[in-house]
């Protein structure tokens, strides 16, 4: 019988060898694995199956693997995304974040360093149990729920990635409060300042009538970022 606890991963790399030897370390991990050896292979699998984290190579032939992942954020699929690359420059690992993966790891790597970042992935994107402080916060027209990590505007629902929605989680726990870069880049972006400036450049093209002009996610200078409430 298949134990249906067991989180549903989805390895998209056309090597074969690297396909199976991921495969097997993160099946010995405790996790239910499928493997695609392509992006038109990873969509058609994920046409049937639900997979809880998606495990991409950027360097794959036919549609690549940021441009797969940037297609499934623009179907509004927010399903979590790590991206494998042989390409480690800083920006390489900000293109991928600007896609909307939601972590990047170059190769090679270490494969107990890919557990882990699973893990944390897949830690964020369990709701929290619930708290007496962490109440939902409004501002303009949009109210987020810390608690179950949903944005709406009235009755929709506006997609966060996990990293969105952990970050906002952080914001909204002091309105009107200044938080540092340091302490928002520590649940999902490698401890990357940049990486954070990526992630609420997203944030506020979902929450800003005038991204350019942000009213309710601000910059301040030298220190990190607020988020003001109505």
């Amino acid at each position: 019988m298949v134990d249906t606890d067991e989180p549903h991963l989805l390895v998209v790399d056309d090597d074969e060898r690297i396909r199976t030897l991921l495969s097997r370390f993160l099946a010995a991990q405790g996790f239910r694995v499928t493997s695609a050896e392509n992006a038109a292979d990873a969509a058609a699998k994920m046409a049937s199956v639900s997979f809880d984290l998606l495990i991409v190579d950027v360097m794959m032939p036919g549609q690549s693997g940021f441009d797969f992942v940037a297609d499934l954020r623009r179907r509004q699929d927010h399903v979590p995304v790590i991206l494998l690359t042989a390409r480690g420059e800083a920006e390489d690992r900000i293109k991928g974040l600007e896609t909307g993966a939601d972590d990047y790891l170059p190769k090679p790597f270490e494969p107990r360093e890919l557990t882990l970042r699973i893990n944390a992935i897949l830690k964020r994107a369990v709701r929290p149990a619930p708290a007496a402080a962490a109440k939902p916060v409004t501002f303009g027209d949009l109210v987020f729920d810390p608690v179950r990590g949903d944005l709406r505007r009235g009755e929709e629902i506006v997609p966060l990635t996990t990293g969105e929605a952990q970050l906002l989680r952080i914001l909204a726990k002091a309105p009107g409060t200044t938080v540092s870069r340091a302490a928002l880049a520590e649940p999902g972006t490698n401890g990357e300042s940049r990486a954070v400036d990526v992630q609420i450049t997203r944030l506020r093209r979902k929450i800003e009538p005038d991204p350019r002009n942000p009213r309710y996610l601000q910059t301040v200078w030298g220190e990190g970022y607020v988020l003001w409430t109505d």
